[in-house]
């Protein structure tokens, strides 16, 4: 399996450092608001990753955490809290603001089928651990005291930059626009690793320090909750990628720092989703969320797929035009595979074997969604068994987690009590396809078939064959397929 690599900018093989578990950790959401869509794709990448993962064999361990406290408006450690400005926005307190929208954002993944990580750790569970860390930085001489709050000392690295070859300058969170620089710190891009009340007198949520009554800063939380749950190295660390600067470049500072040697082998991270005017956001008034995708009457499995067409690494266009083709994508996948029958055949091995062969080199390349999905197609086209077919969907599934064969299933029975119910003749393309011309030669025939007519529902049907369309008769209706 290989990953790319943003911290050696390489296509890496993937090696653990145990081969008894994965450990991986992925930046979890600040429970301000509701989670848009662009936020929830960097959590399906994710949900892949894991899920391929242990699909090939191996024992992961995921923690995730809550933001709670602590993120501020500004990369530069300035503004307000984000929780503080969600609390004021809604006057609730802010642990009502937490607990109301840690519950949106699970329940979001839920209709998403993203599998809740093994550990989720609230950011405010672990003071003591953010503590301990500062205090040992303060100690070795990487943090220092400033103003009322506790840096982070960039000059102390050898290297501080990670993820890119941007130069210093155009990186300084001092300089950038809209951004206030801090006069407290040495160097520009030093962070805050505690504040303190001193700075911020209406902070809704304060804890006793060695360095005054405060709070933790954002990127403190990241290192301690990994720490706390998967120890002193870790395997793979995910995020979007607009966590990769400062976030990220500033979890590395300060673990590093902390432990005297390499902290994470792998840094993976997810291109935004963006609308035609660019990357979305919260602030910028795109706030498009699970609910509005539902209220406009998209499953938000067809958003999931929408993601899988795409590769995590390449920036994704979102708009109704293209969510439509999405939904109507999933759609027709469901019509085809409802249209296979399970009659208790053995499933083909060979057959089985060489379908899955495609789906797992799809994945081990890097995640490759996109040629995932392909190879979940050419399950439908494969001259093999509908018992073998449908064994290998719902293998794949296992991974892609489109749901497939529960909604084919609850398809099935759709028509079934619509035909009953109605007396109907039910026409199903086992592709899915539209053809209204088809469709009218299959109802007369089944009219010539109802008036005893015979010779002319056979002439009917010599004709579709003579056209290159098979039909099968099935329960209350027909199905057919071009061969």
């Amino acid at each position: 399996m290989k990953l790319y690599n943003s911290a050696t900018r390489t296509k890496d093989d993937f090696v653990p450092n145990s081969p008894d578990i994965v450990k991986m950790y992925t930046c979890g959401p600040t429970v301000y608001h509701f989670a848009h869509i662009g936020n929830l794709r960097s959590y399906i990448m994710e949900d892949i990753l894991e899920k391929h993962l242990r699909y090939v064999g191996y024992n992961v361990k995921r923690v995730m955490n809550i933001t709670d406290v602590g993120h501020l408006t500004s990369d530069a450690d300035e503004g307000e809290d984000k929780m503080l400005k969600g609390a004021k926005r809604e006057n609730k307190s802010v642990m009502d603001i937490a607990r109301f929208y840690t519950d949106a954002f699970f329940s979001d993944c839920g209709k998403l089928n993203i599998k809740t990580p093994d550990v989720v750790e609230p950011a405010t569970n672990c003071i003591d651990d953010y503590i301990k860390i500062i205090t040992k930085l303060m100690d070795t001489g990487y943090a220092y005291f400033s103003g009322g709050n506790v840096y982070f000392d960039t000059s102390r690295l050898e290297k501080y930059y990670i993820f890119n070859d941007f130069n210093a300058d155009d990186l300084d969170v001092g300089v950038r626009e809209g951004v206030e620089e801090d006069t407290n710190k040495r160097n520009k891009n030093d962070f805050v690793l505690w504040f303190t009340k001193s700075k911020f007198e209406d902070q809704a949520l304060k804890w006793d320090s060695p360095w005054g009554v405060g709070y933790p800063g954002w990127h403190i939380e990241c290192s301690g909750i990994s720490m706390k749950h998967l120890g002193e190295d870790l395997d793979i660390h995910c995020g979007g990628i607009d966590n990769a600067f400062p976030h990220h470049t500033n979890e590395i500072a300060q673990s590093e720092s902390y432990l005297g040697h390499k902290w994470c082998n792998y840094w993976m991270h997810v291109l935004h989703l963006n609308t035609n005017s660019g990357k979305m956001s919260k602030s910028k008034g795109e706030f498009l969320t699970v609910a509005l995708l539902e209220e406009k009457g998209y499953d938000p499995l067809a958003y999931r797929l929408f993601c899988l067409q795409s590769h995590y690494r390449k920036s994704l266009v979102f708009s109704w035009e293209n969510l439509d083709n999405a939904q109507g994508s999933y759609n027709k996948l469901i019509n085809r595979v409802a249209a296979l029958k399970s009659t208790g055949e053995a499933v083909d091995e060979n057959a089985f074997n060489a379908l899955k062969e495609k789906f797992v080199a799809a994945l081990d390349n890097d995640l490759n969604t996109s040629l995932a999905v392909t190879a979940l197609y050419d399950v439908l086209k494969y001259n093999t068994n509908d018992d073998t077919k449908l064994a290998a969907i719902a293998d794949f599934d296992k991974v892609l987690s489109l749901s497939l064969i529960e909604k084919a299933d609850r398809r099935r029975e759709d028509l079934k009590k619509q035909a009953v119910v109605a007396g109907q003749f039910t026409i199903v393309s086992e592709t899915g396809e539209q053809d209204s011309e088809v469709e009218a030669k299959i109802l007369a025939r089944q009219d010539a078939k109802k008036a005893k007519n015979f010779a002319e529902a056979d002439r009917i049907r010599d004709e579709l064959k003579a056209a290159g369309i098979e039909i099968t008769d099935i329960p209350h209706g027909a199905k057919w397929k071009r061969v």
